[in-house]
């Protein structure tokens, strides 16, 4: 086997004295327990919250694992040095699935297309029935968290493996799942979406909105790597390892998938204002009127235009600061666009702010980001014995 070169010098091992995970779990359980109260008092305002914060967080563990199916099949090496950051993320895929029940309970009070007494006496939703059920419903969710849980759980777990036993043959399974996985996760992911946000109005449809939420997703991995990155080295972890190059590759790979996003956002809107199918403009008309529409041009001005201009420049992706602030931004507008995806459905009339949307992403923020932290401790900060290390190692040394 060949040695690779240059070697590492940072220790690989998480920090004991930082005890991260029961932070986060306390924050979770207090935000939980708190959401819990908030749904004996206002049941579905709860909901909507809930499904808005939960999604924010599942979308960041399915970008995670399609970032590691990508990295696998292309056979890149320049991220090896931080995948273990994904795989973190999306190793819990399965444990996450609990976390879906109380969207199923709620789905009364979510999707219109459960009562049966309004789907009678509409044509439209008739027509719809056959996907729109709840026995149906239920059964997808199951299918698509087996399947991301499954391909989460064994990516790390041959990863891990690898550091064990130094079989770099291992890298073909690693390949030979990403290549189904992807194909597969693409499928899941854009019938999801259509289930968990596109049907809250279920009379409204769109091809784009599966491609949409992808390019939504993933546009908001990079910046969390980012900031991930610039907390260890700040922790002093892996500062001889992930070096100004491998950030620099992140702030590239963000700036190309946010013109992307801008991309996909826009076709949809463009062609659905084209068409002018009533069905299909009206869900864009609740979201640009009334106070909706400064939420509707903030994501243009904040989510595309401000980090597009900023990140254009290739000085700008060595500014760390810039850097920071940008990936933020980006975050923060995650969270609103997806509250400007499903809070309109609840009011209409605009913009109103509970405090239970705060309540479920610190409970659930809490939990996931528990999760990670206790998976990332577990195991290596980085797959020693990858067969790439050597050259991912390399762009820091000759950047």
């Amino acid at each position: 086997m060949a040695s690779t070169s240059p070697k590492l010098t940072d220790s690989v091992q998480f920090p004991s004295n930082l005890d991260v995970a029961k932070t986060f779990y306390g924050f979770g359980v207090v935000g939980l327990i708190a959401s819990l109260v908030g749904f004996f008092l206002n049941s579905e305002q709860f909901f909507f919250s809930y499904l808005t914060s939960f999604t924010f967080f599942t979308s960041i563990a399915l970008a995670s694992l399609i970032l590691v199916m990508i990295h696998h099949i292309t056979k890149s090496s320049w991220g090896t040095v931080i995948r273990r950051i994904p795989e973190a993320f999306m190793s819990n895929l399965g444990i996450w699935a609990i976390f879906m029940i109380p969207v199923i309970l709620g789905m009364s009070s979510l999707y219109s297309w459960t009562n049966t007494a309004y789907v009678a006496d509409d044509p439209i939703m008739l027509g719809k029935v056959p996907y729109l059920n709840t026995p149906f419903f239920v059964i997808r969710q199951f299918i698509y968290f087996g399947i991301w849980g499954y391909l989460g759980y064994r990516l790390h777990k041959v990863s891990v493996e690898m550091d064990e036993t130094n079989d770099w043959g291992l890298t073909k399974v690693l390949q030979n799942l990403s290549a189904p996985g992807i194909l597969i996760f693409s499928l899941t992911v854009a019938f999801a979406s259509f289930d968990w946000l596109m049907s809250l109005d279920a009379h409204w449809f769109s091809t784009m909105f599966g491609v949409y939420f992808f390019a939504m997703s993933f546009q908001v991995i990079f910046p969390i790597l980012i900031l991930m990155v610039f907390w260890f080295r700040k922790k002093g972890i892996l500062e001889n390892t992930v070096g100004k190059a491998h950030i620099y590759d992140l702030g590239a790979w963000f700036f190309g998938f946010t013109v992307f996003y801008a991309y996909i956002a826009f076709s949809q809107f463009l062609l659905i204002y084209y068409a002018n199918i009533p069905e299909e403009t009206l869900w864009f008309y609740h979201r640009l009127e009334g106070s909706w529409s400064f939420v509707t041009y903030s994501l243009l001005i904040c989510r595309f235009i401000i980090p597009f201009v900023l990140l254009l420049n290739r000085d700008t992706k060595h500014n760390n600061k810039l850097l920071i602030f940008t990936s933020v931004l980006v975050i923060v507008m995650h969270i609103v666009e997806l509250h400007w995806i499903v809070m309109p459905v609840l009011s209409h009339s605009g913009v109103s702010l509970s405090w239970l949307d705060f309540a479920t992403f610190i409970g659930l923020g809490g939990i996931f980001m528990g999760l990670f932290f206790q998976r990332l401790s577990k195991h290596n900060l980085v797959p020693v014995n990858d067969p790439k290390l050597g050259d991912s190692l390399s762009k820091h040394y000759h950047q």
